[in-house]
């Protein structure tokens, strides 16, 4: 059964950069064609697709964010992360890794892990 889970910090000050990881178990990351997505959920609000790295390395970025996101890919640990820079009080939210696309659908999760962008 395939694992996901986040780690980074859960404090981020604004204009500076959030950066998480999201360490993937029971299955491989380059593993066709599978895409591997970062999605947030801002208090009160639904869930954000934030962008995704496909098994080939391409990557995708939802439009509201593509200036300030970028998506990696470490695959000999099996990782991929996350960076959101400069961030703002808006992006304070759950963010959770998965497998999947939108179009395609979320069949694993992780668990989630908040992070609060306060001064």
């Amino acid at each position: 059964q395939v694992q996901l889970q986040e780690s980074g910090p859960g404090l981020v000050k604004p204009s500076q950069m959030l950066s998480l990881t999201c360490t993937v178990s029971g299955g491989s990351i380059i593993t066709s064609y599978y895409a591997w997505s970062w999605i947030r959920q801002p208090p009160g609000k639904g869930l954000e697709w934030t962008g995704a790295i496909a098994y080939d390395g391409s990557t995708y970025y939802s439009p509201s964010l593509k200036s300030r996101t970028s998506i990696s890919r470490d695959t000999s640990k099996n990782q991929f992360s996350l960076q959101l820079s400069p961030v703002t009080l808006e992006d304070t939210a759950v963010y959770y890794c998965a497998r999947g696309s939108t179009a395609a659908g979320y069949d694993y999760w992780g668990q989630g892990t908040q992070v609060t962008v306060s001064s």
